[in-house]
C-alpha cells in the first residue's frame, strides 16, 4: 500500500467539497478521478499532494513516498528557467547518485561486517537509481521532451516567456523525469496535441509508478486507467469502480437503473399508504350503519371490533409512512439536457463566412500564411494540428477578435457568430456568475435567471458566487451558458471539451448534433471529433490543409 485515505472532509466556508472520502492506493494502481465540475477532484489531488490539509480524516502513508503533483495551472518562480526545472527533476536521482558514490568510496576501505552492510546498501541504491532512470537520464530527458512536443524549447528559456501550452508540457516533462512513486496529474491532456497525447498514453501504460489522473479526455481515461474513482455530486464521498472508463459507464448505468426502480417502488408505496389511510377513515364511517335486524348488541360488538381493526391498520400504515418519509431515497439525477438555445435560423447565403489570403505575424514570426477557407450554410469542420500551429489565432480572426495583417474575412449579413475561446477572456473573475451571464444580453432579470438554470449547468446557490471562486470547469460552463444565450447561428469553438465534465460534454455533443448551422471547432478530443462529424482540416506550419 502506498497510502490510504480515511474519512477525508474539506469545506470552503459553508460549501462542503469533500465528505467522508475513503479509498486505498496501492503500488501500480492507475486511477482516474471523475465527477461533475466543482465536485472536488482538484481539491482531493491537492490534499493527496500535501498542498492542502483536510478539515477532517487522515491520509496514512506507511513509508516514505515521493509524490509528483501537476496542478491544472502550475506556477513558477520569477526568473526560473527550463534548466532549473530539469535540475529540480534530477533532485531525487542526484541524491541517490551522491550516496552511491559515498558508499562506493567507503567500500574501497571497508572490511568484514561493515563491508557486508555497505554491499547491501549499494545493491539497494543501485536498484533505486536504475528504477529512477539514472543510468539513461540524458536519453530519457531528450525522449520525454520530444514526446511531449517541447524539444524545441532551449534550457536557458525563461519559463515565464513560454506559451501556456509550453509551460504545461515542460512542467509535465520534468515531473515525469523525476520518476516519483505516485503521480498526481490534474488535466495533463489539455495542452497536448495528438502526437503528444499518444506518447503520454504509452508512457503511462508502461511506467511502473502509480498514478491518479483527472482528465476530461474520455479516450485517454479509457486507455490509461484501470480503476475509476467517482466523487458523488450530492454526497461528496468517493467510490472505486474497477476497470476502464467504459466499464465504469456500464456499471453506473446498471446502478442508476436499479436506483430509479427503487425510487419508483418507494413512491408507489407512499401513494398506496396514503390512499389506505384516507380510505380507512371512510370505511370507519360504514361500520356505524345499523345491521338489518336492528340488533344493538351485534351492532356494538361488530362495530367496535371493525373499528379496532381499522384503527390498527391505520396506525400501522401511518407508522410505515413516517419511517419512509424520515429517510426517503434520494431522487435519481435526471439526465443533463441542454435545451438547445442555438438559433435554428441558419444564416442566409451560400457562404456565411469566407476567408481569403489570410496572413498573420507576431513580430518576426509568421503564424498564418496565405490561409483561405469557406464555410457553407451546413459546414461542419474540425481543425487539428500541432500546438503552436496557429489554430487559436485563426479562430480569433474568424470571430473578429483580431484582424489579419493581410487578406480578408467576410461574414454574410445575417451571420451572428458565437465564439468559445480557450482562456475565457470575457469571464470577469471579480463579478458574480449572474452578472457575467447577463452581460450584453437583453431581457428581464427573472427571465435571464430562469434561462441560466434551465440548462442544468448552474443551480440557484451558484448565481451569487464570484467567478473567482468557481472551479476552472465551472467557469467553462459559464462560457457555454453565455454562448447558448447569445443564440448564434455560426459556431466557432476553441477546444470546447477542455475542463468540461463528462455529463456536460455528452450533453454539449447532443446539442451540437442538433445545431443546423455551420460549426467550426478546434479540438484534440478524439471522441468529440468522431461525434462532431463533418470534415477534418489540419493547420501545419501556418498553412491550411483540407482533406
Amino acid at each position: 500500500m502506498l497510502l490510504s485515505l480515511s474519512h477525508i472532509s474539506k469545506s470552503y466556508g459553508p460549501t462542503v467539497v469533500l465528505s467522508n472520502v475513503s479509498f486505498v492506493v496501492n503500488q501500480g494502481d492507475r486511477m482516474a478521478l471523475v465527477g461533475p465540475n466543482g465536485v472536488g477532484k482538484s481539491t482531493l489531488l491537492r490534499v493527496l499532494a500535501g498542498a492542502e490539509q483536510p478539515d477532517g480524516g487522515t491520509v496514512d502513508v506507511p513509508r516514505p513516498l515521493d509524490v509528483g503533483y501537476l496542478p491544472q495551472m502550475p506556477s513558477y518562480a520569477a526568473g526560473q528557467t527550463v534548466d532549473d526545472l530539469v535540475r529540480e527533476a534530477h533532485g531525487r536521482i542526484g541524491t541517490v547518485q551522491v550516496r552511491l558514490r559515498e558508499v562506493e568510496d567507503a567500500l574501497s576501505r571497508a572490511i568484514g561486517v561493515s563491508q557486508s552492510s555497505l554491499l547491501e546498501e549499494h545493491a539497494a541504491l543501485s536498484e533505486q537509481f536504475e528504477r529512477l532512470g539514472g543510468y539513461d537520464l540524458d536519453r530519457r530527458l531528450d525522449a520525454v521532451f520530444a514526446g511531449l512536443g517541447v524539444a524545441h524549447v532551449t534550457r536557458d528559456r525563461k519559463v515565464a516567456g513560454l506559451s501556456g501550452g509550453e509551460k504545461a508540457r515542460a512542467g509535465l516533462a520534468c515531473l515525469l523525469l523525476r520518476s516519483p512513486d505516485l503521480l498526481l496529474l490534474d488535466e495533463p491532456t489539455n495542452h497536448l496535441d495528438a502526437a503528444a497525447l499518444a506518447w503520454l498514453e504509452e508512457y503511462l501504460r508502461k511506467q511502473r509508478a502509480a498514478f491518479i489522473v483527472v482528465s476530461h479526455d474520455r479516450a485517454f481515461v479509457n486507455r490509461t486507467a484501470t480503476a475509476i474513482v467517482e466523487i458523488d455530486e450530492h454526497l461528496r464521498d468517493a467510490r472505486v469502480f474497477p476497470g476502464s472508463y467504459d466499464a465504469y459507464l456500464a456499471a453506473r448505468e446498471r446502478e442508476l437503473a436499479r436506483w430509479r426502480e427503487a425510487y419508483e417502488r418507494e413512491h408507489e408505496e407512499i401513494r398506496d399508504l396514503r390512499a389506505a389511510i384516507k380510505g380507512s377513515a371512510r370505511r370507519v364511517g360504514h361500520t356505524n350503519r345499523p345491521p338489518p335486524d336492528n340488533d344493538k348488541f351485534a351492532k356494538t360488538f361488530f362495530g367496535e371490533n371493525v373499528q379496532r381493526a381499522v384503527a390498527r391498520n391505520v396506525r400501522a400504515a401511518e407508522h410505515k409512512l413516517r419511517e419512509i418519509l424520515e429517510t426517503p431515497l434520494l431522487k435519481p439525477p435526471e439526465p443533463l439536457r441542454l435545451h438547445v438555445g442555438f438559433d435554428e435560423e441558419a444564416p442566409t447565403g451560400h457562404a456565411p463566412l469566407i476567408a481569403t489570403g489570410i496572413w498573420k505575424r507576431y513580430g518576426a514570426r509568421t503564424v498564418l500564411e496565405d490561409v483561405s477557407l469557406t464555410l457553407g450554410a451546413r459546414s461542419r469542420v474540425v481543425l487539428t494540428g500541432p500546438n503552436g500551429a496557429g489554430k487559436s489565432t485563426l479562430l480569433r480572426l474568424l470571430a473578429g477578435r483580431e484582424h489579419p495583417d493581410a487578406g480578408s474575412i467576410t461574414h454574410a449579413p445575417t451571420v451572428r457568430p458565437g465564439y468559445l475561446d480557450q482562456e475565457g477572456e470575457d469571464v470577469d473573475p471579480s463579478r458574480t456568475v449572474f452578472d457575467v451571464y447577463c452581460a450584453g444580453l437583453e431581457g428581464h432579470a427573472d427571465a435571464l435567471q430562469a434561462d441560466l438554470f434551465r440548462h442544468g449547468l448552474f443551480r440557484h446557490p451558484d448565481e451569487a458566487k464570484r467567478v473567482a471562486d468557481l472551479s476552472v470547469g465551472q467557469r467553462r460552463k459559464l462560457q457555454l451558458a453565455r454562448l447558448i444565450a447569445q443564440r448564434p447561428n455560426l459556431l466557432l469553438l476553441d477546444e470546447p471539451t477542455n475542463h468540461i465534465d463528462f455529463p456536460t460534454l455528452e450533453a454539449l455533443e447532443e446539442a451540437l448534433a442538433a445545431f443546423p448551422g455551420p460549426a467550426f471547432a478546434v479540438s484534440h478530443d478524439r471522441r468529440f471529433v468522431q461525434r462532431f462529424g463533418g470534415e477534418v482540416w489540419e493547420l501545419r506550419a501556418g498553412r491550411l490543409f483540407t482533406r
